[in-house]
């Protein structure tokens, strides 16, 4: 199959997970990872439809978009260092992955500089594997708060990264995890912390992350194959 039926593929799937969940399907967006993917097949990827783009690394991410411009909507999806921050805010309409109040500070300076509210997700590490980055669960609240504080970032929601499992049926309970977070950080009301956006769910288990109330679905392999 070509690019282009894989992202109708994955567009259905998206739709029909929305629809059992008695969502709309367009309050769902599908954000295409290209990490690794070479120019000539992120332009098919576009031409097929895709409206967001997403990177791990900022020097990998500069090096497309220097090349390619504003084709769609770029996003970081991969762990930010603080000393890529002054990068990242210059490439990115949005950042999913931080995670500490320093890398919080250090984007907000950044952003100032250039006259940019950033918009960012709050990562939270729900199963609290040492292997991945994301802030505690019981941690989240204080940071979101400190963070909204900030007058050059825009909190837009919370991100997850599940364990591992072939089963994506094991991803539910940490998807709803985080939809419970957000609820209840809605409903302090934070100034300038929206709670609008779940970045959650990747090819393995997208289906069951929409259905528990995924904005974003961070989706590679179900698109472009193993890489």
């Amino acid at each position: 199959m070509s690019i282009a039926d894989n992202i109708k593929t994955v567009m259905d799937r998206i739709a029909s997970a929305a629809k059992r969940a008695g969502r709309d399907p367009a309050s769902v967006r599908l954000v295409v990872v290209t990490k690794t993917i070479d120019l000539a097949r992120i332009e098919e990827v576009v031409d097929a439809g895709a409206a967001i783009l997403g990177e791990n690394r900022v020097q990998e991410a500069k090096e497309k978009i220097e090349r390619l411009g504003s084709v769609a909507s770029w996003h970081l999806i991969g762990h930010l260092q603080a000393n890529k921050a002054r990068h990242a805010v210059k490439l990115f309409d949005l950042i999913h992955s931080v995670d500490n109040r320093e890398l919080a500070a250090e984007i907000d300076r950044q952003a100032a500089k250039i006259g940019k509210k950033q918009n960012i997700l709050v990562e939270v590490n729900i199963a609290g594997e040492a292997s991945k980055a994301g802030m505690a669960v019981k941690n989240a609240p204080a940071l979101v708060r400190e963070i909204a504080k900030y007058n050059n970032i825009a909190v837009q929601g919370l991100m997850t990264m599940p364990p591992f499992s072939e089963d994506p049926e094991e991803s539910r309970p940490y998807f709803c995890v985080l939809r419970e977070l957000a609820e209840a950080l809605a409903r302090e009301n934070i100034p300038n912390a929206a709670m609008k956006e779940l970045s959650m769910g990747m090819s393995g288990d997208f289906e069951v992350a929409v259905e528990e109330g995924a904005t974003l679905v961070r989706v590679g392999t179900a698109i472009f194959g193993e890489r």
